[in-house]
């Protein structure tokens, strides 16, 4: 498995907790985002990591800026992705296992220090599931075919 690791400022130091994490887990990641005490701006980031994953440069994506709110609606911009911005474990484990999120956002201000760790190893412990889920996740990627061949977005 590959990752594509990106934050804005506000994350770096979770970043890095998180890089090391999937080091200790021996999961391949390549980090996107500024260093310690640089400013950055949230979409840039979560552009690359999203275009990392729509393209298949990268399995999956983990993105950290303030409350991952920012992040998320950057990174859905991009096509083939579903990132879903989280705040517990709950709701990474959901993302991932009905609504087949491949991109984890979350708060570097709304989930600090260990549960910010636990959320992304549920994350990365969930498999999508099947089923009903499916059908559903399949809905929203037709939504996303047909809003790109017409050249019409949502408003």
């Amino acid at each position: 498995m590959k990752l594509a690791l990106g934050s804005d400022h506000t994350g770096v130091q979770q970043r890095k907790k998180v890089a090391q994490l999937l080091k200790d887990r021996q999961i391949d990641c390549d980090e996107f985002g500024p260093e310690e005490g640089d400013s950055s701006d949230y979409p840039q980031v979560a552009y690359e990591v999203a275009r990392e994953v729509s393209g298949g440069g990268a399995d999956l994506g983990i993105l950290i800026c303030g409350t991952g709110i920012g992040m998320s609606i950057a990174a859905n911009k991009v096509p083939k992705i579903r990132a879903a911005a989280v705040h517990d474990t709950y709701t990474a484990k959901m993302a991932r296992m009905h609504n087949h999120a491949n991109i984890l956002c979350v708060g570097s201000r709304t989930s600090a220090g260990d549960e910010l760790l636990r959320i992304v190893e549920t994350f990365l412990d969930t498999a999508p599931e099947g089923g009903r889920h499916e059908r559903r996740v399949c809905q929203i990627m037709q939504i996303e075919q047909e809003n790109r061949l017409s050249g019409k977005q949502a408003t």
